[in-house]
């Protein structure tokens, strides 16, 4: 990646990323493509840091209005700037169906979300499409003025108090959530640090996480890149592609593969 200053923000040029692959893959929830000049551009918030970003022709990515200070501290981060994409797919692509999966969206980037923001994010998203898992989290942040409330402050309201998100069963899961992070039982910045097998125990102790919640949390909020989320569209890529298991040795980046393969099947036409 380089970048330069300017007086519209901070350019960066990177040539593994695409915004649409990489903020409208379902890995998270607080962005929104909005009408530009530019060949598309979303507006988005990471927990209270807002960004309007915006992709040229060129291959470009324009950080509107953002300082230097901003970009290194927070969006270079968040973007996963430091790790080599081109190297990732590399190596994936020395196994077939990864190779098409790579060719077919090479944009996509894993974000480096906050694990609270993560946690609740993918405990609403359980049964749910992406449009009404964005509503649910917009309502949410406009109970607390905009900002995406932290465990204390949610740990205050109860199932009753949240019927305006019109979150259905999730919201007793969401307060179960906040009570325990706020309290301490559960330790979200111990738990990025656990072995991965630990770390699955220590998040299913909240009421509603289950196997593909905690995966989610661990890959997208903790960067714990060897977790995998499985769902019905993973099951179909394992089922056909991989029914031997998958690579062993992939393993340490198998997260990472996950969302180039679970692109590529949604995504790919009916044979």
């Amino acid at each position: 990646m380089d970048y330069k200053v300017t007086d519209k923000g901070i350019i960066v040029s990177e040539a593994d990323l695409d915004l649409d692959e990489t903020l409208d893959c379902g890995q998270a929830f607080r962005w929104k493509r909005i009408p530009s000049d530019y060949d598309y551009t979303y507006q988005g918030r990471f927990l209270n840091s807002e960004l309007m970003v915006s992709q040229t022709k060129k291959g470009e990515f324009i950080f509107h209005d953002v300082s230097e200070d901003d970009f290194l501290g927070t969006w270079k981060d968040y973007f996963d700037f430091e790790t080599d994409y081109s190297e990732l797919k590399r190596q994936f692509s020395e196994e077939k169906t990864l190779s098409e999966a790579c060719r077919f969206a090479g944009g996509i980037r894993l974000l480096r979300q906050n694990s609270w923001e993560c946690l609740i994010s993918f405990i609403i998203s359980q049964n749910n499409n992406i449009p009404r898992i964005k509503g649910i989290i917009d309502r949410l942040c406009g109970m607390y003025s905009g900002r995406f409330p932290d465990a204390a402050e949610l740990s205050a309201e109860t199932p009753e108090t949240l019927s305006e998100l019109r979150s259905g069963f999730r919201a007793k899961y969401l307060c179960d959530a906040a009570a325990k992070t706020a309290s301490g039982i559960v330790n979200l910045s111990e738990i990025a640090e656990m072995p991965i097998e630990d770390a699955r125990t220590e998040l299913k102790k909240i009421t509603g996480v289950g196997p593909k919640v905690a995966e989610c949390v661990l890959l997208f909020g903790m960067h714990r890149t060897e977790a995998f989320p499985v769902d019905v569209w993973i099951k179909r890529v394992l089922a056909e592609y991989y029914p031997d298991g998958f690579p062993e040795y992939l393993s340490e980046n198998a997260g990472i593969a996950q969302q180039y393969l679970f692109h590529y099947i949604r995504n790919l036409p009916e044979k």
